[in-house]
């Protein structure tokens, strides 16, 4: 038998799969959040962090808090344990090299969000814009830094060139229980998919274009975060109203993540 049709529950379902629906969760409530922050942003307050940060803030100061952290935090190991196993028994090459590096990615975000759950808001939460400045300069520090930064600002923007195209052509759709769905449940999916995906693909290319610019120049306070990224869309020749349409295109995403936590086969 292998990894994953052990350790079944009384309702069929595998330890992974759990795992993997809470992580989807999890990811949902983070983006529904990032993307209400990047909506107050856009309406004038400027106080707010538009941010992983900023979100685990707003979760903390709600009834509850610390417990809802804990369980955010856990449903991101969740995902990353689902992930590590996509990546170790996955069928495909490139599938497997992928998902190795989501592994990694929702790994350190879960590690954040369980240090900022334990208490310590300066290393869990922190400033994506500051986190990102020092991590820009100390690569820039080592030998071939700068090709090092652009590297990661090109993975990153096509990142969100592969994400956004997946999205608009529906890509997801082949990973979903479509036929458990009613027809205003799937179109509504799509719309939360395609416009969120678009969305979440718009800010990494942005973020990724912010790292290229600061390997190009060598000014490490080029690089931008999450937070100075989303607000970026506030300083292009449409003002206001194009944060608010990545605002609402993220907190889409989120919840097009709760239906991934529901009818994704995982």
């Amino acid at each position: 038998m292998s990894v994953r049709g052990k350790a079944r529950g009384k309702n069929g379902r595998t330890v992974v799969e759990v795992a993997g629906r809470w992580g989807f969760a999890a990811r949902g409530v983070i983006f529904l959040l990032v993307g209400f922050l990047a909506l107050r942003i856009a309406f004038g307050d400027h106080g707010e962090q538009a941010d992983k940060g900023g979100a685990l803030t707003e979760v903390a100061a709600r009834p509850m808090g610390s417990v809802l952290l804990w369980l955010l935090g856990v449903g991101l190991v969740g995902m990353a344990l689902w992930q590590l196993t996509e990546a170790l028994w996955g069928h495909k090459t490139t599938k497997r090299v992928l998902s190795a590096g989501r592994t990694v990615f929702y790994a350190v975000m879960a590690w954040s969000v369980l240090v900022f759950a334990s208490g310590d808001h300066s290393r869990g939460g922190g400033e994506s814009d500051r986190q990102s400045h020092d991590m820009t300069a100390r690569v820039l520090e080592l030998p071939a830094g700068q090709w090092l930064v652009a590297a990661a600002g090109a993975a990153i923007a096509i990142t969100g060139v592969v994400g956004a195209v997946q999205a608009i052509r529906r890509s997801y759709r082949k990973h979903l229980r479509l036929g458990e769905m009613r027809p205003q449940v799937r179109t509504a999916v799509d719309v939360a998919g395609v416009a969120g995906g678009v969305a979440r693909g718009l800010v990494f290319m942005v973020a990724g274009g912010f790292a290229l610019r600061a390997a190009v120049t060598y000014r490490p306070s080029e690089a931008k975060g999450l937070d100075d990224t989303i607000r970026s869309f506030a300083d292009t020749p449409a003002g206001p109203w194009l944060l608010v349409v990545v605002a609402l295109g993220l907190a889409l995403y989120g919840l097009f993540s709760f239906a991934m936590a529901v009818w994704r086969r995982v």
